[in-house]
């Protein structure tokens, strides 16, 4: 059936009409994955891979000595997505954080890769470094940044707070009089870092790239998540030299969002520099009834978001925000005599990022805000939040669940038993495709994460999944 079903989609090569270059002739390598793509996005799937026992087959074997025909590595690649792609884009995924592309993300992001442009220099591609300023200027609006706010783009979030955090380490370091870069870090003066309980491991592994490993100090927090202000004060009231605080702005187990306002106020009284990882909470900014939540955003010297996440786009898309653009280039921009061929026009992306080379991800993450624009992405993040309180209630209401932490944001944290119990019902959900759930820890007790944050999620999929974990959990839980 399915060597059928790629038959038709790619055909055997016709003639094509030499006077309209956008009609596709019958087997162009475009026109069958445009076909297949309508296809994919109309065929509802369960929410697992379908047989990814045979990837290996279809995708291994020694290197190809003579290679193949385009047509057969497009027919094997397909073959192979269909085995052992992960739905995470459908409407019932809702394991670790994973957002879904909406149809502008991928209609944009087709383009990028069909004009393939170098975004490292404004020469190598104007359209991308114009772009990505726009976009700097529509999420510091969005957000309700400092004017002065400058944006790097990146893989992900974790290489976003990467280059904050070398602006963090720059800035504190210099206020020292050492500098990191012709100095390095050997004989540095002293820093330190104050982190909250539940701060997300990629930042744990930024701090580690940058040498920062061994000066960590962790800051107590509540049973709501959130960061202890008493406890933060009275670490960084001891803190020998210079002081980074880290925040979430959204934790990845339950949402939950530090009191930014005493923690600015705080972190700044010492002299510190407050980095916010905020992969996927500062998108609630753009929504009038949770912007609230975020009082004291605008207070941090640095943000680390994601555009794949909680907006939608495709993978990937980190972004790297710094009030502070002197600092920020300092830290992680530089130059060579071959990357200045000509005078610039404009701005260089590679000064913003780790990065020199890389694809032009401003123009999909312009298209996606240009397509929703503030009030559409007000609406996807409530309409998320909305599904998660949706989850809580239906499921908490059963005996032996428990809601382990408030639903902030869109993110419900239960415990439904014991490790081996709490296994077997994700196995069960997981394994029939009904929904995509996982676990977690919290507290020393485990608990099952339900992240809602796929665009076309809602209540309707909520009351859908909420069904469908009971039945497991009654077949399942411990007696």
């Amino acid at each position: 059936m399915a060597s059928e079903r790629l038959d038709r989609i790619i055909a055997p090569p016709a003639p094509r009409p030499t006077d309209d270059p956008l009609v596709p002739e019958a087997g162009d390598l475009l026109a069958a994955v445009a076909q297949y793509a309508r296809t994919f996005l109309q065929t509802a799937r369960p929410m697992r891979p379908r047989a990814p026992e045979q990837l290996k087959d279809l995708l291994g074997g020694s290197i190809p000595t003579a290679g193949h025909d385009q047509e057969a590595t497009l027919r094997n690649l397909i073959a192979a997505g269909e085995a052992g792609l992960m739905p995470s884009g459908g409407s019932h995924s809702f394991g670790y954080v994973v957002g879904g592309a909406l149809p502008i993300g991928t209609a944009s992001d087709w383009l990028v890769s069909l004009w393939d442009q170098c975004a490292a220099v404004y020469d190598t591609s104007p359209l991308a470094s114009v772009a990505e300023e726009v976009c700097e200027s529509w999420l510091t609006d969005l957000f309700g940044l400092p004017a002065s706010t400058v944006m790097g783009l990146s893989s992900g979030c974790t290489t976003a707070n990467l280059v904050c955090l070398a602006a963090a380490r720059q800035h504190q370091l210099a206020a020292a009089g050492w500098d990191a870069n012709d100095q390095g870090m050997a004989q540095a003066p002293p820093l330190t870092v104050l982190l909250g309980q539940h701060t997300h491991v990629s930042v744990l592994r930024c701090l580690r790239l940058l040498g920062l490993g061994g000066h960590i100090g962790v800051v107590d927090a509540g049973d709501d998540g959130r960061m202890d202000v008493r406890h933060l004060a009275e670490l960084a009231g001891r803190a020998p030299g210079g002081l980074i605080v880290c925040a979430q702005v959204g934790s990845t187990d339950c949402g939950s969002i530090d009191p930014l306002t005493e923690v600015g106020t705080i972190t700044h009284s010492h002299g510190g520099w407050l980095h916010l990882d905020a992969a996927f909470g500062m998108w609630a900014a753009a929504s009038p009834a949770l912007q609230p939540l975020l009082n004291g955003l605008e207070r941090a010297d640095s943000w680390a978001t994601d555009g794949h996440k909680w907006l939608n786009t495709p993978y990937d898309c980190g972004i790297a925000l710094c009030a502070h653009p002197d600092t920020f280039r300092a830290a992680v921009g530089f130059s060579a005599d071959y990357l200045n061929s000509t005078p610039r026009a404009g701005r260089d992306p590679m000064d913003y990022r780790v990065e020199i080379s890389q694809r032009a991800r401003a123009l999909t993450l312009w298209a996606t805000l240009h397509h929703l624009g503030r009030d559409g992405i007000a609406d996807m993040v409530e309409r998320n939040c909305e599904a998660a309180r949706t989850f809580a209630q239906l499921l908490a209401r059963e005996p032996g669940i428990d809601l382990l932490a408030p639903v902030m944001l869109n993110q419900a944290l239960l415990h439904i038993g014991d490790e081996a119990t709490t296994r077997r019902i994700i196995d069960t959900l997981n394994h029939n495709g009904s929904c995509w759930v996982t676990p977690t820890t919290w507290h020393e007790r485990p608990a099952v994460r339900i992240s809602v944050s796929n665009w076309q999620s809602g209540p309707h999929s909520a009351e859908d999944t909420a069904n469908a974990f009971l039945r497991a959990y009654r077949d399942h839980r411990s007696p």
